[in-house]
């Protein structure tokens, strides 16, 4: 029972840092990604629930995508014990090499917890 005890005391306490503990430039998650080809470009999409869209940067530059942003955690949580934390909050970035080709952001759309970015060739 004791060991249960410091065991759950370890990984509260390894949950709280990763989450609260961080500089505010640091990411403490990455976003999943899905990337298709199409004959125009590729689209991704990139799994981000619970992120409004004023809290999302894309930047495409140099062959590489750069999504970044926070998932703030709901103010009536603030004060709440946590009883079980899966949900990442805090800042994201996913980084995305791309082909070797140029690319332009043609259109960006969030809904339904995903980003949809379309990459279009010049």
């Amino acid at each position: 029972m004791w060991a249960e005890a410091c065991e759950a005391m370890d990984r509260a306490e390894r949950l709280h840092r990763q989450f609260f503990h961080r500089g505010a430039a640091a990411a403490n998650w990455e976003a999943p990604i899905d990337v298709f080809e199409t004959a125009e470009g590729l689209i991704v999409l990139i799994a981000l629930p619970g992120v409004e869209s004023d809290s999302v940067n894309v930047v495409l530059s140099g062959g590489v995508l750069v999504v970044s942003g926070e998932r703030a955690l709901p103010p009536e949580l603030h004060q709440a014990r946590i009883v079980r934390m899966e949900i990442p909050y805090g800042r994201f970035q996913r980084r995305i090499e791309l082909p070797p080709e140029p690319f332009q952001i043609s259109a960006r759309h969030l809904a339904n917890g995903c980003l949809l970015l379309r990459l279009r060739r010049p």
